[in-house]
């Protein structure tokens, strides 16, 4: 699904990434865990196309993505990628099916299948009965669902997430923990997931862990 070829990336003269090469199976779970400062949310970010490397390269599905034009790879990350963050950068005038539905809109999907979709997603999530709801007026773990369903919506190949249980407490985290394992044994998604909760590492597939810029496990 996934490939890193030798990925480097430096800011001014600190080196984060020192020449990273790693495989993702589809329908997996991969954790990326390591201190604060390892690399691993700037490995996220470039693997996610939201960052360029310096040197080296990533493969998704055999597409080297630093062949893609600026347009042609906005495309392809609206299509083809879905991200979860820590923060759920929901839009806090939307309500939930209004923020699950913003990249389905960006696609130029037909709106009548965009909002079904969005409904079947958050029927799925436990949230049929919050579809009208504002951001200010659902649980964290409820907002996070709702990230978790709008990351969903264009039905990616691969979801990101960068420390998604980091601001839940702990019998939230572990329903979003058990959510992934279903999402990727009912719907085929494939996770690559920065984390410091050793319960959702405990979890994945793989776990790589990453020491000053190198994966070392």
């Amino acid at each position: 699904m996934l490939r890193a070829i030798d990925i480097e990336k430096s800011y001014d003269d600190l080196k984060v990434l020192r020449g990273i090469s790693l495989e993702i199976e589809k329908s997996t779970i991969t954790s990326i865990v390591g201190k604060s400062g390892s690399g691993k949310s700037t490995l996220l970010h470039i693997m996610g196309t939201l960052d360029n490397p310096d040197n080296g390269y990533i493969e998704i599905g055999g597409q080297n993505i630093s062949q893609l034009s600026d347009k042609e790879l906005a495309i392809f990350r609206n299509r083809q990628i879905g991200f979860v963050f820590q923060f759920h950068h929901l839009i806090p005038e939307f309500n939930a099916i209004e923020n699950v539905c913003i990249p389905g809109h960006i696609s130029n999907t037909r709106n009548s299948k965009v909002v079904s979709k969005a409904k079947e997603l958050l029927d799925y999530l436990g949230l049929s009965e919050r579809l009208h709801h504002k951001p200010s007026e659902l649980s964290g773990g409820e907002q996070q669902r709702v990230a978790v369903a709008r990351a969903l919506i264009n039905d990616p190949s691969l979801i990101f997430a960068d420390e998604p249980t980091g601001n839940l407490d702990t019998s939230t985290s572990e329903e979003l923990h058990q959510l992934f394992v279903d999402l990727k044994k009912d719907m085929g998604q494939t996770f690559i997931i920065v984390t410091h909760n050793e319960e959702l590492a405990k979890l994945s597939d793989t776990c790589l862990e990453i020491v000053d810029g190198l994966i070392v496990s």
